[in-house]
């Protein structure tokens, strides 16, 4: 949640890379933008928020690289731009002033067996590789950010760059936020 990263950054030393994890909601963006040193946004889902990022990154005179996210499962339950929609979406927002498209991301469903989630990593990286040899202008595919703690080894090995392991390294969350 951004307050929660707002609230955070200041108890950090500087230099720290700071990544935005999470479903970002248009009014948060000024917060995020001009309180948190962002380098890279995982989460743009949907063309309301690529709009509000650009617009906050013009304003602000800086360029804000982010990930697009795909929901590569279909799963109702999940954002992100569909499979069949993620390459058409790149190019729009490639035309963005601010915007700085860098990768894709993508949650696979929770599964008792991380091969569970092979496919759909397999085909973020396919999307992934396709893009990157289209050669849109103002795109670099540099990262393919997918896995977790439950699937994270399966990711890497399908091409992952960025892993999230928050739950390896500070636990589960406890109901209310808490660990």
């Amino acid at each position: 949640r951004v307050q929660e990263l707002v609230a955070k950054v200041a108890s950090v030393p500087e230099g720290v890379a700071w990544h935005f994890i999470g479903r970002l909601q248009t009014n948060k963006v000024r917060q995020l933008l001009t309180q948190v040193p962002v380098a890279l946004i995982h989460s743009m889902d949907r063309p309301a928020l690529a709009e509000r990022i650009s617009a906050e990154a013009v304003r602000l005179g800086r360029v804000q690289a982010v990930l697009v996210q795909v929901n590569v499962s279909g799963e109702a339950t999940k954002a992100g731009v569909t499979v069949g929609e993620v390459r058409d979406f790149v190019r729009w927002a490639a035309g963005l002033p601010g915007l700085a498209v860098r990768g894709l991301m993508t949650m696979a469903p929770l599964a008792d067996d991380a091969e569970a989630a092979r496919p759909h990593f397999r085909t973020l990286r396919s999307i992934f590789l396709a893009i990157k040899e289209e050669g849109i202008p103002g795109v670099r595919m540099e990262h393919l950010s997918m896995g977790m703690t439950n699937d994270f080894v399966v990711a890497v090995a399908e091409g992952a760059t960025i892993v999230r392991i928050g739950r390896a390294i500070f636990g589960e969350v406890k109901p209310g936020g808490g660990r």
